[in-house]
């Protein structure tokens, strides 16, 4: 089979794990980080770690604790649902890029690619795609992989992640940021290309700055896409 058109194979999925693998430190410290936050915040094991495998979420979820509530009402249950799909509204984008290499993929597959998408996993697998690697299960055995391994360290963040109540000492909290900036410098084609995450950014900051909240997520993430529409 031609590597020019999509396909899946099992080799795919092992390389998909592989290339998850920078990733992983990043995944750990995120985790393990909301299962101690949700252990002192009072949630039960079995509460915390169904956030880690429904919601899947890392920004969300730690959005999500600081509105957690003892006793619900109608009116924090909406509160929850808005932010987090405020939270998350930017997969929406990240996976209508995938549409191209994923719209001749198996429904059940495709919908279990996009609930396992995460954003190094979007930026892995984008770059893999854009060095014209094709295989599907490249894609969905990067997001199990990080997906299985978000389980493992929330479960130990629950009982262990108090041994680093400061990761910010550490500098643990740089290494995702690291890792990402890493994983963008392959995608780079020029200053034209990159106009539109510069827009997306400077709007982001400046939404962030003037208006509480998580706005400036979906603010950003709309500036962008204007800005390549129009530079189209």
């Amino acid at each position: 089979m031609s590597t020019l058109r999509p396909h899946f194979s099992l080799s795919g999925l092992v390389h998909g794990a592989r290339a998850a693998l920078p990733a992983f430190p990043g995944f750990i410290v995120f985790a393990m980080a909301f299962g101690a936050a949700a252990a002192q915040k009072g949630l039960s094991l079995g509460e915390t770690m169904g956030l880690s495998a429904f919601v899947y979420a890392g920004s969300s979820q730690m959005v999500g604790l600081e509105i957690w509530q003892k006793v619900w009402s109608p009116a924090t249950i909406l509160t929850i649902m808005t932010v987090t799909a405020v939270v998350n509204a930017r997969m929406i984008l990240l996976g209508a890029t995938l549409q191209p290499w994923l719209k001749h993929e198996p429904k059940a597959r495709s919908a279990l690619n996009l609930f396992l998408l995460t954003d190094a996993g979007w930026l892995i697998g984008t770059r893999y795609h854009s060095e014209g690697g094709r295989n599907t299960g490249m894609l969905l055995g990067c997001g199990l992989a990080l997906w299985l391994l978000w389980q493992a360290s929330t479960f130990l963040g629950y009982f262990a992640g108090a041994l680093v109540p400061e990761p910010k000492r550490f500098g643990l909290d740089l290494v995702m940021p690291i890792f990402f900036s890493v994983m963008l410098v392959p995608l780079w084609k020029g200053a034209k290309p990159a106009l539109p995450w510069l827009v997306a950014g400077l709007v982001s900051l400046i939404v962030h700055a003037l208006m509480p909240g998580y706005v400036f997520i979906i603010a950003g993430a709309l500036a962008g896409v204007i800005a390549g529409m129009v530079m189209e």
